[in-house]
Protein backbone atom coordinates (compact mmCIF):
# COMPACT_ATOMS: atom_id res chain seq x y z
CA UNK A 1 0.00 0.00 0.00
CA UNK A 2 1.38 3.35 -1.02
CA UNK A 3 2.36 5.52 1.64
CA UNK A 4 2.35 9.41 1.31
CA UNK A 5 5.34 11.19 2.04
CA UNK A 6 6.85 15.16 1.55
CA UNK A 7 10.26 15.76 0.29
CA UNK A 8 13.03 17.34 2.48
CA UNK A 9 16.61 18.25 2.14
CA UNK A 10 18.38 16.80 5.03
CA UNK A 11 19.45 20.59 6.21
CA UNK A 12 15.86 21.59 6.42
CA UNK A 13 15.05 18.68 8.94
CA UNK A 14 18.53 18.25 10.46
CA UNK A 15 21.59 20.45 12.14
CA UNK A 16 25.09 18.61 10.90
CA UNK A 17 28.08 19.05 12.58
CA UNK A 18 31.69 17.22 11.72
CA UNK A 19 33.02 14.72 14.61
CA UNK A 20 35.32 15.76 17.31
CA UNK A 21 38.90 17.34 15.72
CA UNK A 22 41.34 14.66 17.40
CA UNK A 23 44.68 15.78 16.44
CA UNK A 24 45.98 11.72 15.23
CA UNK A 25 45.61 9.19 16.97
CA UNK A 26 42.94 8.68 20.09
CA UNK A 27 44.56 8.01 22.89
CA UNK A 28 43.23 5.81 25.59
CA UNK A 29 43.31 6.98 29.19
CA UNK A 30 41.51 5.29 32.23
CA UNK A 31 41.08 8.44 34.13
CA UNK A 32 39.84 10.42 30.78
CA UNK A 33 36.62 12.70 30.93
CA UNK A 34 35.31 11.66 27.56
CA UNK A 35 34.51 8.51 25.71
CA UNK A 36 35.38 8.69 22.34
CA UNK A 37 33.46 6.62 19.63
CA UNK A 38 35.29 5.78 16.70
CA UNK A 39 34.37 3.38 13.78
CA UNK A 40 35.34 0.06 15.32
CA UNK A 41 32.92 1.01 17.77
CA UNK A 42 29.24 1.12 15.59
CA UNK A 43 27.47 -1.31 13.50
CA UNK A 44 24.23 -1.25 11.69
CA UNK A 45 23.13 -4.23 13.60
CA UNK A 46 23.83 -3.11 17.40
CA UNK A 47 24.59 0.79 17.05
CA UNK A 48 27.02 2.17 19.91
CA UNK A 49 28.77 -0.87 21.11
CA UNK A 50 29.60 1.55 24.36
CA UNK A 51 31.28 -1.35 26.48
CA UNK A 52 34.00 -1.11 23.97
CA UNK A 53 34.59 2.57 23.06
CA UNK A 54 37.78 3.89 24.32
CA UNK A 55 38.04 6.22 27.14
CA UNK A 56 40.08 9.78 26.57
CA UNK A 57 40.75 12.90 27.58
CA UNK A 58 39.86 16.22 24.81
CA UNK A 59 42.33 18.88 24.47
CA UNK A 60 41.71 22.08 23.02
CA UNK A 61 39.58 25.06 23.71
CA UNK A 62 36.65 23.73 21.23
CA UNK A 63 33.44 23.13 23.66
CA UNK A 64 32.63 18.96 22.68
CA UNK A 65 29.64 18.86 20.33
CA UNK A 66 28.12 15.89 23.09
CA UNK A 67 26.78 12.86 22.15
CA UNK A 68 22.92 12.04 23.45
CA UNK A 69 20.17 9.90 22.93
CA UNK A 70 18.56 10.34 19.04
CA UNK A 71 21.56 11.42 17.54
CA UNK A 72 22.40 9.77 14.79
CA UNK A 73 26.19 9.02 13.19
CA UNK A 74 26.51 8.85 9.54
CA UNK A 75 29.76 7.29 8.85
CA UNK A 76 31.30 9.66 5.97
CA UNK A 77 34.87 8.24 4.55
CA UNK A 78 35.08 4.04 3.69
CA UNK A 79 33.60 1.71 1.42
CA UNK A 80 29.81 1.47 2.90
CA UNK A 81 28.11 4.87 4.35
CA UNK A 82 25.61 4.54 6.94
CA UNK A 83 23.70 5.72 9.61
CA UNK A 84 23.03 4.59 13.26
CA UNK A 85 20.45 6.02 15.86
CA UNK A 86 22.21 6.06 19.22
CA UNK A 87 20.99 5.30 22.52
CA UNK A 88 21.80 7.53 25.77
CA UNK A 89 25.97 7.22 26.36
CA UNK A 90 26.60 5.92 29.68
CA UNK A 91 29.17 8.96 30.18
CA UNK A 92 29.84 11.95 27.97
CA UNK A 93 31.08 11.60 24.45
CA UNK A 94 32.08 12.40 21.27
CA UNK A 95 32.34 10.71 17.76
CA UNK A 96 35.50 10.92 15.51
CA UNK A 97 36.30 12.74 12.38
CA UNK A 98 35.04 9.70 10.49
CA UNK A 99 31.47 10.69 11.52
CA UNK A 100 28.87 13.54 10.88
CA UNK A 101 26.89 13.71 13.63
CA UNK A 102 22.94 14.37 12.35
CA UNK A 103 20.84 16.09 15.16
CA UNK A 104 17.20 16.82 14.06
CA UNK A 105 15.90 20.05 14.49
CA UNK A 106 13.28 20.30 17.47
CA UNK A 107 10.59 21.50 14.97
CA UNK A 108 11.09 18.76 12.47
CA UNK A 109 8.38 16.09 12.02
CA UNK A 110 11.26 13.58 11.68
CA UNK A 111 11.67 10.94 14.02
CA UNK A 112 15.65 9.85 14.52
CA UNK A 113 15.06 6.49 13.98
CA UNK A 114 13.25 6.87 10.96
CA UNK A 115 16.44 9.27 9.59
CA UNK A 116 18.81 6.47 10.34
CA UNK A 117 16.84 3.82 8.70
CA UNK A 118 15.49 5.91 5.69
CA UNK A 119 19.90 6.52 5.05
CA UNK A 120 20.50 2.83 5.03
CA UNK A 121 18.04 1.98 2.33
CA UNK A 122 18.72 1.24 -1.09
CA UNK A 123 16.90 4.53 -2.58
CA UNK A 124 19.12 6.72 -0.03
CA UNK A 125 21.80 4.80 -0.50
CA UNK A 126 21.98 5.37 -4.54
CA UNK A 127 21.83 9.28 -3.84
CA UNK A 128 25.10 8.57 -2.06
CA UNK A 129 26.94 6.44 -4.19
CA UNK A 130 26.23 9.34 -7.19
CA UNK A 131 27.28 11.87 -4.30
CA UNK A 132 30.53 10.37 -3.21
CA UNK A 133 34.44 11.44 -4.10
CA UNK A 134 37.30 10.48 -3.94
CA UNK A 135 40.00 7.93 -5.52
CA UNK A 136 41.77 5.54 -3.44
CA UNK A 137 38.90 6.73 -0.38
CA UNK A 138 35.48 7.50 -1.20
CA UNK A 139 34.05 9.78 0.97
CA UNK A 140 30.41 12.10 1.33
CA UNK A 141 30.92 16.21 1.94
CA UNK A 142 28.90 17.90 4.33
CA UNK A 143 27.42 20.11 2.09
CA UNK A 144 26.34 17.15 -0.24
CA UNK A 145 24.72 15.70 2.40
CA UNK A 146 22.99 18.74 3.39
CA UNK A 147 21.75 18.45 -0.13
CA UNK A 148 20.46 15.09 -0.23
CA UNK A 149 16.66 14.63 0.09
CA UNK A 150 14.54 12.55 2.37
CA UNK A 151 11.10 10.79 1.86
CA UNK A 152 9.13 11.77 5.29
CA UNK A 153 5.61 10.03 5.85
CA UNK A 154 3.31 11.04 8.66
CA UNK A 155 4.87 10.26 12.01
CA UNK A 156 2.47 7.91 12.94
CA UNK A 157 3.98 6.18 9.74
CA UNK A 158 7.45 6.74 10.64
CA UNK A 159 6.90 4.78 14.39
CA UNK A 160 5.42 1.97 12.06
CA UNK A 161 8.02 1.76 10.02
CA UNK A 162 10.71 1.98 12.77
CA UNK A 163 8.67 -0.49 14.82
CA UNK A 164 8.80 -3.17 11.77
CA UNK A 165 12.60 -2.44 11.37
CA UNK A 166 13.50 -3.13 14.72
CA UNK A 167 11.39 -6.48 14.56
CA UNK A 168 13.24 -7.73 11.52
CA UNK A 169 16.66 -6.86 13.14
CA UNK A 170 15.55 -9.05 16.25
CA UNK A 171 14.45 -11.76 13.73
CA UNK A 172 18.24 -11.54 12.50
CA UNK A 173 19.80 -12.07 15.90
CA UNK A 174 17.59 -14.81 16.66
CA UNK A 175 18.08 -16.33 13.22
CA UNK A 176 22.06 -15.82 13.57
CA UNK A 177 21.89 -17.49 16.82
CA UNK A 178 20.13 -20.84 15.82
CA UNK A 179 22.57 -20.55 12.72
CA UNK A 180 25.95 -20.49 15.38
CA UNK A 181 23.92 -23.10 17.88
CA UNK A 182 23.86 -25.13 14.83
CA UNK A 183 27.45 -24.74 13.96
CA UNK A 184 28.87 -25.77 17.09
CA UNK A 185 26.64 -28.82 17.75
CA UNK A 186 28.13 -29.84 14.39
CA UNK A 187 31.57 -29.17 15.27
CA UNK A 188 31.21 -31.34 18.55
CA UNK A 189 29.97 -34.25 16.83
CA UNK A 190 32.68 -33.82 14.69
CA UNK A 191 35.11 -33.77 17.31
CA UNK A 192 33.13 -36.98 18.76
CA UNK A 193 33.37 -38.90 15.67
CA UNK A 194 37.65 -38.24 15.37
CA UNK A 195 37.73 -38.99 18.95
CA UNK A 196 35.94 -42.41 18.60
CA UNK A 197 38.20 -43.02 15.37
CA UNK A 198 41.20 -42.35 17.46
CA UNK A 199 39.92 -44.89 20.48
CA UNK A 200 39.11 -47.60 18.07
CA UNK A 201 42.14 -50.20 18.14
Amino acid sequence: MPIDAKIFKIDSLALLRGGHPFRGAVEELANGDALAVQMKDVGLELGVDWAGVTRTSLAGRKHPDWLKAGDVLFVSKGTRFYAVCIDEPPSPAVCSPHFFLLQVAAHAPLLPAFLAWQINQPPFQRQLQQAAEGSSQLSIRRPVLESLTLSVPSLADQRRIVALAELARQERRALNQLIHNRERQLQSLAEDLARSAQATP
